[in-house]
């Protein structure tokens, strides 16, 4: 009996991975663990979710891919050229810090996407920034704090 790995399957299926994932853990679908703690989904399984009439479990249509081509021009305008100092991922996200002059960025993208772009420490890499997802700042010189008031004391001495 083959054992197929949850992404496998969900290709196989026509679905996504988190949407498999989700039947797993709602206990939709019947899987075997490694030691590891990992997923493993037999093909009788599979045949029996495809048989399913519910549609969430049907196959998707299958899409006709087309080799992935060169991006020659994107809308972003504002694009800050640096280089990968740091790559981190866990689960679903991760986390890249790139090095612009003397400056860093720290942006968090899936850990899909780092994966398709390969990224590794040291690479040169670029940051596109959405005009929506900006925010500016400006630190205004502090001025020394006031004096607290003097309060009139009342005399002491003769009358």
């Amino acid at each position: 009996m083959a054992l197929l790995t949850v992404r496998a399957a969900a290709e196989r299926l026509g679905v996504g991975y988190s949407t498999l994932k989700h039947w797993i853990h709602d206990g939709r679908v019947r899987t075997t663990q490694t030691p590891g703690g990992h997923h493993r989904i037999a093909e009788a399984e599979l045949d029996r979710l495809v048989s399913k009439t519910d549609e969430r479990l049907a196959p998707a249509p299958a899409r006709e891919r087309h080799p992935a081509g060169v991006i020659v021009a994107l809308s972003g305008r504002n694009r800050l050229h640096g280089f990968v100092e740091e790559v981190r991922t866990d689960g679903l996200l991760g986390q890249v810090r790139l090095r612009i002059g003397d400056q860093t960025l720290t942006a968090v993208i899936t850990a899909d996407a780092i994966r398709e772009l390969k990224l590794r420490r040291g690479d040169d890499a670029m940051a596109i920034i959405k005009s929506t997802e900006v925010m500016i700042g400006r630190e205004v010189p502090q001025s020394p704090a006031p004096r607290p008031a003097r309060v009139a004391r009342p005399r002491r001495g003769r009358n």
